[in-house]
């Protein structure tokens, strides 16, 4: 019960309640006490009235008047003449001396709260002004005992008003906040594991009705949310069911491109000058069409298994990629540098490295080839203490704006005509993997530049 939102509600209302009664009883009793020796010099001034309208009283029935006032003695000021009354022996001396005339409020709850603090029964002067004018001044002296007991009896009664007080409020609260907040929230919550079993279902999609202005506008937020999710949700399915079909149909038109590549690599031995003239183009868009479905595919297929990490020689793996490129550049128009250190070593794939590699190198190639001209592509890298640094640089024409906007986005990241879009994509994909970063250091008329950066730890960076 305590950890629920109305049992917490119900205990802080119940300790506020009482908190407030408490400070509110000092003063109460402060005042009590007041009234309390108020009511004593008033029963004192009477019975010193009823001595002085017969001087003639018995000294036993002057005991009687001030046992019935309980009060020791009274002196009653008259005519600026100070005349004792009544009295009786005192049977101690005088403690402290209070004047009632005109206290101040502090004053009221000091004496209070020392004399709930004080066990022992004392004699006190208490002096005041005589009701009705009937003189300038009354004193009397009593015991402390009656006044400190019918204080804390006053105390005990205010502090059980206190509590019941407390108490029914903290119920009524209690039931106020179940009816208005807890049980809404919990209508909430209901709406919200239902929707979370089913997020599809659109009848699952809460509808407001909450009347307070704050559980209303929650309502109205998750209808948002959730009608978002539901859309994403019917979005993501419609893509994934097509990208199935395009994965089924790309397998099916590269087993057909296939063939086809085969029949054009028979058609380039041809006798006749046309045929020889247009077969270059033919092949050439054949195999752009088959690494278009290959790329397709390879994106399709679940997610890259993760790094078997090793220490490895980075020159072996770029020199790899060298001999895989050195066949595809056309008469050493491209010419690729590996400035690596020969010692220099890093932990990583090694094959997942080489693709990353490739990827990067190929395009630098095929934006070089493309503008007609000779280029150059520099492989470096340099060990700091936490991380490598691999640069990729070429002298190529750089990659247009709308390529940079969409660098690593799949299928709109392409530079050339005829490209898939997916090389980089994948490549910061195996990057990611290590734990490191894929970015585009600068690019423009001059080249670009690659960077790849790796951690030595195990965390990413």
């Amino acid at each position: 019960m305590f950890n629920s939102l109305s049992g917490r509600f119900l205990v802080l209302t119940t300790i506020f309640v009482l908190f407030a009664e408490v400070m509110i009883l000092v003063p109460s009793v402060a005042r009590y006490r007041e009234d309390f020796l108020l009511g004593r010099l008033e029963r004192a001034q009477i019975a010193s009235l009823a001595l002085l309208a017969d001087d003639m009283l018995s000294s036993e029935l002057e005991q009687e008047l001030l046992a019935n006032a309980e009060v020791f003695n009274v002196v009653l000021r008259r005519d600026e003449m100070r005349q004792l009354v009544l009295s009786s022996p005192i049977p101690e001396p005088i403690s402290a001396t209070y004047d009632l005339r005109d206290p101040s409020s502090v004053t009221l709850i000091r004496d209070a709260l020392s004399r709930l603090m004080t066990p022992e029964n004392q004699i006190i002067r208490v002096m005041g002004a005589p009701v009705r004018e009937a003189g300038l001044l009354i004193e009397v002296t009593m015991e402390t005992q009656p006044l400190r007991t019918a204080m804390i009896d006053y105390g005990l009664r205010i502090l059980g008003l206190s509590a019941v007080i407390s108490i029914v409020t903290a119920v009524l609260l209690f039931v106020a906040v179940q009816v208005l907040m807890v049980r809404p929230i919990r209508w909430l919550v209901n709406y919200m594991q239902r929707y979370s079993a089913s997020p599809e279902d659109v009848r699952r999609i809460i509808t407001p009705r909450a009347r307070i202005r704050e559980l209303r506008e929650a309502e109205e937020a998750l209808m948002t949310l959730q009608t978002e999710i539901t859309q994403a949700l019917r979005q993501k399915e419609r893509l994934a069911q097509l990208g199935q079909a395009v994965a089924k149909v790309s397998h099916d038109l590269r087993n057909i491109l296939t063939s086809a590549q085969l029949f054009a690599d028979r058609i380039e031995g041809s006798e006749d000058p046309l045929v020889r003239r247009m077969a270059p183009k033919i092949v050439g868009s054949v195999s752009r069409a088959v690494s278009l479905c290959e790329s397709t595919l390879a994106f399709g297929r679940a997610e890259e298994p993760p790094p078997r990490l090793t220490v490895m020689r980075l020159g072996d793996v770029v020199a790899d990629v060298m001999d895989n490129e050195a066949s595809a550049i056309e008469s050493g128009c491209v010419i690729i540098r590996n400035e690596i250190p020969p010692t220099m070593a890093l932990r990583a794939d090694p094959e997942q490295l080489f693709r990353v590699l490739l990827n990067i190198v190929r395009n630098a190639r095929q934006a070089i080839e493309s503008q007609g001209g000779t280029g150059e592509i520099a492989i470096s890298a340099r060990e700091e203490d936490t991380l490598w640094r691999v640069r990729i640089d070429d002298t190529g024409p750089g990659l247009p704006r709308k390529a940079q906007e969409h660098l690593f986005t799949a299928f709109q990241g392409g530079a050339r005509k005829g490209g898939s879009g997916l090389g980089l994509v994948i490549a910061a994909e195996l990057v990611r993997g290590h734990g490191g970063t894929l970015t585009l250091r600068e690019t423009g008329p001059s080249g670009t530049s690659f960077e790849i950066v790796l951690p030595k730890g195990d965390g990413a960076l």
